[in-house]
Order: structure tokens, then sequence, then C-alpha cells
């Protein structure tokens, strides 16, 4: 088994070569990326191109990890990264982004599941935590169908759109992790994802 591998996806280290992908991403797609944070300004393809050169060659430090998600083709359809990671009290958040050409395949689910078993099983982290934007009601049923728990709502801290909305706060522990997912693969974890 390569921990790395779920059923239709893969995670790898970014490319040099990926830069187009993401240039693409980053100007064509802008409610993605009012999704994910907010709108940033169009970029060029020089900025894309020394961004991931200087993705694909940076040691990560306090296991803040970037990855491409790859699916069973070779595709790149979206990236995932692990930030604010504590390892001394073993909390960790993630984004996790798909692009729009790719969603509804089920590669969201797989790669943040792959990621929860690295660092709750590899890593020894307890808990994960994922903010979500409260207008993103895609990603709070995805949270929901994963097995998270709505923590708790921050008040009026996003600004998009012209208006400020709320910041939804959810949670998993290692222990809800292994009792949702008692599987040993992706398989089996894909499979009880999508059957609740």
């Amino acid at each position: 088994m390569n921990i790395w591998r779920g059923v239709n996806i893969r995670l790898r280290g970014i490319e040099p070569e990926d830069a187009e992908t993401f240039y693409t991403w980053d100007n064509t797609e802008t409610e993605t990326a009012r999704m994910l944070e907010w709108v940033w300004p169009a970029g060029s393809l020089a900025h894309a191109r020394q961004w991931a050169q200087n993705r694909a060659t940076e040691t990560a430090k306090n296991d803040e990890f970037f990855f491409a998600v790859e699916n069973t083709e070779g595709i790149l359809v979206g990236i995932i990264n692990t930030h604010s990671c504590d390892r001394r009290v073993g909390c960790f958040k993630y984004g996790v982004s798909i692009a729009p050409a790719f969603r509804g395949r089920g590669y969201a689910a797989e790669v943040v599941l792959l990621v929860l078993r690295y660092f709750f099983d590899e890593l020894h982290y307890q808990k994960v935590t994922a903010d979500v934007y409260a207008y993103n009601a895609r990603s709070v049923r995805f949270h929901e169908r994963l097995g998270f728990t709505q923590e708790g709502r921050i008040r009026r801290v996003v600004f998009s759109q012209g208006q400020h909305f709320d910041m939804l706060v959810f949670g998993m522990t290692v222990e809800e992790f292994r009792a949702r997912y008692p599987g040993s693969t992706a398989e089996d974890w894909l499979q009880t994802c999508f059957s609740t």
C-alpha cells in the first residue's frame, strides 16, 4: 500500500511544470478564489513559474506541506496544504481545492482522508480543524459528510462579495476518525464516506 495513493488520486509534490495549470486556475477561476480566501489580482505566468519553482524546491517546515492532487490519468486536479501545525499540542489545519472541472468525483474526500491518515497515524497528531466560510455551502456539506463536527462560529471575520460573513469551525479528533473510518484502505474509507 502506498500512503500517498488512494483509489482515484495520488498526492505528489508541486513540480515546476505545474505552473501553467496554476496560472490558468488563478486567472480563470475567480469564484473558486472567492470561496478559498479572496479574489487576488491577475498574475503573470512568470510569477506562477517562480511560485511553482519555489514550492518544488523548498523543504517542508513544521509539518506544513503543499501537495498537488493528481488523478489516475496523471492530470493535476487540485491542491491540498496543511498549516497551523502544532506538534506539541497535536493540532493542525488544512485547505483543499479541486478545480471545477473535476469536482463531484470524490477527489476532495479521498485526498482529505489520505492527509488525515498521514497526520494521525504517521505524525501522531490528535486533532484536525477546518475553517469554512459560512457562504460556502458546498464546503459545509462536504465537512459534515466526512464526519467533522461544527465546533464554532466566528462572526463577521470574512469579507467577500462586498459584505462580511461568519467563519465556521469544523473539527475531528483522531478517535472520531478511527471510529468512522476503521478500514485500512482508501476503498474502505470512501465506502464509509459515501454511504452516510
